[in-house]
């Protein structure tokens, strides 16, 4: 679910780490604890590779130290801000396969843009790179789900006219859901481009506010492990 995944979709972004959305049960998480022994891996950070601190939001983070994958960070998720639970996540996942019978599973391509809508400065270049990459790869021959996967979610403001006037009865219908769409219909470039500034400083505000008291906690666990160390 994270920049690997991205590679994947054809928006190149180098990365070492892999971050894994997974299903927060018992039995699972057992299944990944061998998976993490076996690559030698030492949790790296707060909190506790528990299933109450997965299921509440929170991430755990990992450090491989096997020698095939030295210094590999894994990070694994179960619960996400404004996203469906994994079971449908995993319901729509995207399944790639290499000539050697190697099979990957990603979230969707509309579910990882929503999962990178985060405050992270990194993040939206990456969106907007998804986004545009799905979009050159299809518009010749477009389902109308995918017009309306791009009209939703688009964030180059020159695409987001030119889909806009080219399916122009399916814009004015999302356009209650997507204001600025009005400004893609009309051709009008600056006024959408601040609009798409002001939807992505929405955006980031609100995960701030979601990730606010997770942090938090993560403080108080911070100091209370220090002081375990100490006592």
């Amino acid at each position: 679910m994270g920049g690997q995944a991205c590679v994947f979709y054809g928006a190149a972004e180098f990365s070492r780490d892999t971050d894994l959305a997974v299903l927060g049960d018992p039995v699972n998480l057992d299944r990944l604890k061998n998976a993490l022994t076996e690559l030698e891996a030492e949790r790296v950070a707060v909190p506790a590779f528990e299933l109450d601190f997965l299921r509440r939001g929170h991430a755990v983070h990992f450090r491989c130290h096997h020698p095939d994958v030295e210094g590999m960070r894994v990070d694994v998720m179960s619960t996400f801000r404004e996203m469906d639970p994994f079971e449908l996540l995993w319901s729509r996942r995207t399944t790639l396969s290499t000539p050697e019978g190697t099979t990957f599973d990603l979230l969707s391509l509309p579910d990882l843009v929503q999962a990178k809508k985060t405050q992270r400065d990194r993040d939206w270049p990456m969106v907007r790179r998804l986004l545009e990459s799905h979009y050159f790869q299809n518009r010749d021959e477009p389902s109308e789900k995918q017009i309306e996967f791009w009209l939703g979610e688009l964030r180059s403001p020159e695409l987001l006219i030119e889909i806009a006037q080219a399916y122009p009865d399916a814009t004015r219908r999302l356009v209650s859901s997507r204001s600025l769409l009005t400004q893609a219909l009309e051709g009008s470039l600056e006024p959408l481009t601040r609009a798409l500034a002001e939807e992505e400083s929405q955006e980031r505000e609100r995960d701030r506010i979601y990730w606010e008291p997770l942090k938090r906690e993560l403080e108080q666990l911070r100091r209370a492990e220090r002081k375990n160390r100490r006592g």
